[in-house]
């Protein structure tokens, strides 16, 4: 056999080979996976867990207004007799021919700088003309009385206190559950002091009666 006739043998046989490993290989994919060697590993993508939430600290709320009580000093200049109204926002008080009414009232909270004790109210007089008419209607605050200033010739009306509970922390300071992991030392920051109120609950306020006292 030539040279040109071995070489034509050659040629089939690997032409032969190279579509046996072809057809190997198609076969792999379209069967099992592929075996993995025993040395390699997979590892599962790691998740990342959400931190547990604190559970939110129990800070006691300010007083609803409905539940606030506030003292309005109502003065007659013509006999310079004067008396103490201890309201609810909502009540109206008749006294002589004047009806005094309460709207709200309100004050800062303990760790504001300037203390403001203020009370929306409402004087209407019986005038002599037998009409009533709407005197005054606006805030009033005890520590500044020439902010607004009821005018009228008989009456005089000011606000004296406003009886309420104002909330254990500022509207900006964080509360803490429980000591993060592995801290060993308390913190030593200064809790805020509670309002100084002299009592929780306001008291009830008098039933709106007609009085003559003054």
């Amino acid at each position: 056999m030539n040279r040109w006739a071995v070489g034509a043998v050659l040629a089939v046989i690997g032409l032969a080979a190279a579509a046996s490993a072809l057809q190997g290989v198609v076969e792999g994919q379209a069967g099992e996976a592929p075996i993995v060697a025993d040395n390699l590993s997979i590892a599962a993508p790691v998740v990342p867990q959400a931190a547990p939430k604190a559970s939110p600290a129990e800070v006691r709320a300010a007083t609803p207004m409905a539940e606030r009580v506030a003292t309005v000093g109502i003065l007659n200049k013509r006999n310079g007799l004067s008396r103490d109204l201890r309201m609810r926002p909502g009540d109206a008080v008749h006294i002589g021919d004047a009806v005094v009414r309460l709207k709200a009232c309100d004050q800062t909270e303990p760790w504001e700088k300037d203390q403001l004790t203020g009370a929306f109210v409402q004087l209407i007089v019986h005038g002599a003309d037998d009409k009533w008419r709407k005197i005054f209607s606006g805030w009033l605050f005890k520590e500044s009385p020439s902010l607004n200033v009821v005018q009228h010739p008989v009456y005089d009306v000011w606000v004296k206190a406003c009886t309420m509970r104002h909330p254990d922390v500022g509207p900006n300071t964080v509360v803490l559950s429980a000591e993060p992991s592995g801290a060993g030392m308390r913190s030593k920051a200064r809790k805020s002091a509670p309002a100084d109120n002299p009592a929780d609950e306001p008291e009830a306020p008098p039933t709106a009666t007609a009085s003559n006292a003054i």
